[in-house]
């Protein structure tokens, strides 16, 4: 069980919880919107640092408003470190690094290009359409260039 689901899994699914919480109640920066979501957390093996990826929907993709959000969000993390200190048993609390997560943006865009792609091609083509079945369900016999 051990091999399948690592110590820094484990920690960091601790942190990503711990810090959700923190980031929604403690950080009173008001470059960090509220609706701030912790998506993933990476923590080196030795337990040293640790990646958390955030992302938020309402800052509609504004580059400068994110740039300011990671950054408000790496001022206070040595709070948050301290806070995650007194919220977890480790020997060793990580050093955070926030980065912004753009993941749940990309897919959405994704999803918009195959929807707009799909609703765009109504047309059949036309060697298509001489194989598409007639109403009876059979499709119509070719000539084969023989004289009717």
């Amino acid at each position: 069980m051990a091999k399948d689901y690592p110590r820094s899994y484990r920690v960091a699914d601790q942190i990503q919880r711990e810090l959700a919480e923190l980031i929604r109640t403690e950080v009173k920066d008001p470059r960090v919107p509220a609706t701030m979501t912790v998506a993933g957390v990476e923590v080196s093996k030795d337990l040293s640092s640790a990646k958390v990826f955030v992302s938020t929907f309402d800052l509609d993709s504004d580059s400068e408003q994110r740039q300011a959000a990671i950054d408000g969000l790496n001022k206070a993390s040595g709070f948050l470190r301290k806070q995650l200190g007194n919220k977890m048993r480790l020997r060793v609390v990580p050093t955070l690094s926030f980065k912004y997560d753009v993941v749940q943006e990309n897919a959405a865009r994704i999803t918009t290009l195959i929807d707009d792609a799909v609703s765009t091609n109504t047309t059949i083509d036309d060697s298509l359409a001489d194989n598409l079945p007639d109403d009876d369900g059979m499709p119509e016999p070719s000539t084969g260039g023989a004289p009717g």
